[in-house]
């Protein structure tokens, strides 16, 4: 059975459709191509006009043709330079050694954006380590450089490690924070990972950042001292009440310890109550979490000020929020407990960095927001191997995905 589709539509550059059939197994389409004639033969190393030696013929695989597999036999041709010297030409619509097309690389790619490699090698019936070489070429030739000395404008950034998986393989991540966008991946999560695309930075462009948002490692802020020293460091909310979470978790497991058969009773399931907002409690979790407070004084402390510490987002300068931490920090100095000390130990030596928000207003919304997005390539993945792939992936995410997958690139 033939088929008469235009060429126009196929889009077999360089090549003259003769037949386009249905296997005798029923199981694909076969498009029957030759060379066409009127294509001049190009070395491809050299780019100079050659003699044909003889024609090639090979088969490619194509995107599904009206719900069949597809294969397209091409005939390409030996190009003849000199004695010794035969290479074969170059194909417009599928790279060299390759066995897809650059539109079923396309199509690849897309899909694994949206699912695990597994559930793409099993939708397209082809291997997955196949399937995982196909999408990394195809990131590696087509997303945009990340080329921080060609970066301008910039006044405020955001610096975190990601892990390609539990404990594996950090890598640094930094992100736009006015734009939104993430400018930089890099494996490692030292100051001098961080210090090599500072010091990229065009002068002009170093020069205009007002500040730094990061967590409370210490790598990250000798970098920023070292290559951007009159830019503001600033500690984000986020990690800094990660941090106090910490602490509430590791006294109430103490207080747990020390408690008696009915305290013991009356604190489990408790956890999520002292750490979650008293807006976002319904009235059942809201008087189970006051009977708690009622009879343990220490976890009353740490209820009450984990209030307070919220609230010091809300200075109006740096100086006021410096007053504010200080005095929590004489409260949580008077407790005898020593995870609360140990906390607000922590705090003053942040103090400068967590107060900077009063004169920035910088939070660190943008780099969770793409930490999440990072965390659902690890979860689809199961686990990614290729640290390189990996970071293709992250780059991957924070570009809009507008074009379909199923449609040619106007």
């Amino acid at each position: 059975m033939t088929i008469d589709i235009s060429q126009h539509i196929l889009r077999l550059k360089g090549q003259r459709v003769n037949e386009i059939e249905l296997a005798e197994d029923g199981a694909k389409v076969i498009v029957q191509c030759s060379r066409d004639a009127r294509r001049s033969a190009i070395d491809p190393a050299t780019g100079k006009k050659g003699s044909i030696n003889q024609h090639i013929r090979r088969q490619v695989n194509d995107i599904p043709f009206f719900g069949y597999p597809c294969v397209i036999e091409i005939e390409l041709a030996q190009v003849f330079i000199s004695k010794g010297e035969r290479r074969i030409e170059a194909c417009p619509f599928v790279d060299k050694g390759c066995r897809f097309t650059h539109r079923f690389c396309h199509l690849i790619s897309g899909l694994c954006r949206h699912l695990s490699i597994l559930a793409v090698s099993r939708h397209l019936g082809i291997r997955w380590e196949t399937v995982k070489n196909i999408d990394k070429a195809y990131l590696m030739e087509t997303l945009p450089a990340l080329d921080p000395a060609q970066l301008a404008g910039l006044e405020y950034i955001g610096v975190d490690e990601v892990a390609r998986a539990k404990g594996h393989d950090y890598m640094t991540v930094v992100y736009d924070m006015v734009g939104g966008h993430l400018i930089w991946v890099e494996a490692g999560r030292t100051a001098e990972v961080f210090s090599r695309f500072l010091k990229q930075l065009r002068p002009d462009t170093a020069h205009k950042i007002k500040a730094v948002s990061m967590d409370m490692g210490p790598a990250y802020q000798k970098a920023v001292r070292e290559s951007l020293p009159m830019a503001d460091i600033v500690f984000d909310r986020f990690h800094v009440m990660k941090n106090y979470s910490k602490a509430i978790h590791n006294q109430r497991r103490l207080e747990f310890r020390k408690a008696d058969p009915s305290g013991k009773e009356l604190m489990k399931g408790t956890h999520y109550l002292l750490l979650k907002n008293a807006d976002k409690l319904n009235e059942k979790q809201s008087n189970k979490l006051q009977t708690l407070l009622e009879s343990n004084s220490n976890l009353n402390t740490l209820y009450v000020l984990k209030e307070q510490l919220q609230a010091l987002w809300s200075a109006p300068s740096f100086e006021g929020m410096s007053e504010q931490l200080e005095n929590w920090c004489l409260i949580a100095d008077q407790s005898h407990m020593l995870y609360l000390k140990k906390f607000a130990k922590s705090l003053r030596k942040h103090c400068v960095g967590i107060c900077n928000y009063a004169k920035h207003k910088l939070t660190s919304a943008r780099i969770e927001a793409g930490n999440v997005s990072i965390g659902m390539i690890r979860k689809r993945a199961r686990g990614i191997r290729d640290t390189e792939y990996f970071k293709l992936k992250i780059r991957q995410s924070s570009i809009p995905d507008n074009q379909s997958m199923f449609y040619l690139k106007s």
